[in-house]
């Protein structure tokens, strides 16, 4: 095979070396690499008429499908940056991300033109709106597509080049455009061959949304070795346990909620999974019950991974020996396992920065090729998460055990996971102080059986006021994603704070998770 030593290279090699072979399924489209690659140079043209060129940015707002991968080959055959917006934000956080990005093309599904009549006269980047699937209002997607000429425009793409740019939630408040370069993609895409066994026979599902590393990443690994991509437009687990055996699928990467969904299913007992290989899973703690079941029920090797956004995806692996249910290592199943090859990772206080001894939990520093190259304009940011060698402190707490296995603990900033999206409770707090009843209020994760855990709201009241837990909730679902918002409320006369006026998240946080080993779900 040609050599691939950046993301365009994927796109050029396979389009002419596997030319018939079938590069994406989307229900019932097949497209093969020569398409694909036909596709993605039509895509780099139409862009280029638009003024988009090299590191130029292109955003994207639609559930997975083929035209993600259109717009992501495309922007690399121009040396351009594709960013996938999450299509679960409200209007106001999709117009921040596209204008904070100075995307100067906007790609939108035709379920989500809503959002974009909310936000279309704010986006003073934007030359060109692109709607699939046509409404008669925005130019036509594929109309637009097919008048562009096939031909490759020919820019090649430099190690430090951005390659992809995903936006993580903000802790500030702000969502962070984290800028991921060919270089740190290819420090993870040679591990897809040897570690997860991926090659071009496979048959990898897409099914986590292609905004995250987990979706997107872990498409392109797939692709990197020449395997057909199964796109899941939306998750549904009964119809993944069809689709198994129907496509023959043999790799894929879940969230730990969808496993749990899938031993769910009626018939899952009598589903025949034997053209799976390999399942990874991670972006969330598993129960070691559902981990257990998955195994026997799946029958094929597992592999965890940990690592995040800022990481190029995971940096740390659990191994499929590592998941023996029954044998002497079991505990190991509440680990995510050892640091991938050209991973450092070590534990440090937080407090004094001194790194902590074996055993003993503080913060997860990371280093290697796979770290970010920086937050998107915001230099501070950037010099605040890797200090001056390179270390990206994590914000995961976590300790190291004697044999080198990582197990997380807590998280250092009160980042909660809900159903493997982060929910920065300082975003919440910053939208429900908005609230003409409120006083104060502090954000909180709490255990919750589906999703692992969702956002509390703990209220202090202004004096008189009247509202409802209801008025709340619905306050912030009108300006939040649903999965941010909270969906209990418990009404507090005063929060508690420290002396220097910082809330005393542990303290509201320890009622719910009692009698629990670790404080994330």
């Amino acid at each position: 095979m040609g050599n691939i030593n950046s993301v365009v290279d994927i796109i050029r090699v396979h389009g002419s070396e596997l030319a018939d072979s079938v590069a994406y399924i989307a229900g019932d489209r097949r497209v093969s690499w020569a398409e694909a690659y036909e596709r993605s140079c039509r895509m780099a043209n139409l862009l280029a008429s638009h003024g988009v060129g090299s590191e130029d940015r292109v955003a994207f707002l639609e559930k997975n499908s083929l035209e993600h991968f259109d717009v992501f080959y495309g922007c690399a055959l121009l040396n351009a940056v594709a960013v996938d917006v999450n299509w679960r934000l409200a209007a106001p956080e999709v117009e921040y991300i596209v204008n904070d990005a100075d995307a100067k093309v906007l790609v939108v599904g035709a379920d989500f033109v809503p959002v974009l009549d909310a936000i279309v006269g704010n986006l003073p980047s934007v030359r060109q709106v692109l709607v699939i699937g046509g409404d008669g209002r925005y130019a036509d997607y594929d109309t637009e597509l097919v008048a562009q000429p096939a031909t490759d425009p020919g820019a090649q793409q430099g190690p430090d080049d951005v390659a992809f740019q995903l936006y993580s939630s903000g802790t500030t408040g702000r969502p962070k455009g984290v800028m991921l370069t060919n270089s740190n993609f290819f420090g993870l895409l040679p591990l897809a061959r040897e570690m997860w066994e991926l090659d071009e026979s496979a048959v990898n599902l897409a099914a986590m949304p292609l905004f995250h590393i987990g979706g997107g990443g872990w498409a392109t690994a797939g692709q990197y070795v020449g395997a057909s991509t199964v796109i899941l437009r939306d998750l549904d687990p009964a119809a993944l346990v069809r689709l198994i055996p129907e496509l023959g699928i043999t790799h894929g990467f879940v969230v730990p909620a969808v496993l749990q969904f899938m031993l769910m299913v009626p018939g899952i007992d009598t589903a025949d999974f034997t053209s799976l290989r390999v399942l990874v899973y991670g972006a969330s703690p598993i129960s070691e019950e559902v981990l257990a079941k998955s195994v026997t029920t799946f029958g094929c090797k597992f592999w965890q991974a940990y690592g995040l956004t800022e990481t190029t995806g995971a940096v740390v692996n659990l191994a499929p020996a590592d998941h023996d249910v029954s044998g002497p290592n079991r505990h190991r199943l509440r680990s995510c396992g050892l640091p991938g090859p050209g991973v450092g990772l070590k534990i440090v206080n937080p407090d004094n920065g001194d790194e902590c001894p074996q055993g003993e939990v503080g913060e997860i520093w990371l280093s290697g090729q796979q770290i970010m190259k920086g937050y998107w304009k915001m230099p501070e940011e950037t010099a605040k998460s890797i200090d001056a060698d390179g270390w990206f402190r994590s914000g995961d707490a976590g300790y190291v055990d004697a044999d080198g296995y990582v197990y997380i603990h807590d998280r250092v900033k009160d980042m909660i996971v809900s159903g493997g999206e982060n929910v920065y409770p300082a975003e919440v707090e910053n939208v429900l102080m908005g609230h003409p009843a409120i006083a104060d209020c502090a954000v909180i994760g709490v255990p919750h059986e589906r999703w692992g855990e969702t956002a509390k709201a703990m209220v202090v009241k202004k004096a008189d006021a009247e509202v409802t837990e209801q008025d709340i909730i619905d306050y912030a679902r009108e300006r939040l994603a649903k999965f941010k918002c909270p969906t209990s409320v418990d009404w507090l006369d005063a929060l508690p704070r420290n002396p220097s006026g910082k809330i005393l998240k542990k303290d509201l946080r320890a009622p719910y998770w009692e009698g629990r080993s670790r404080n994330v779900n």
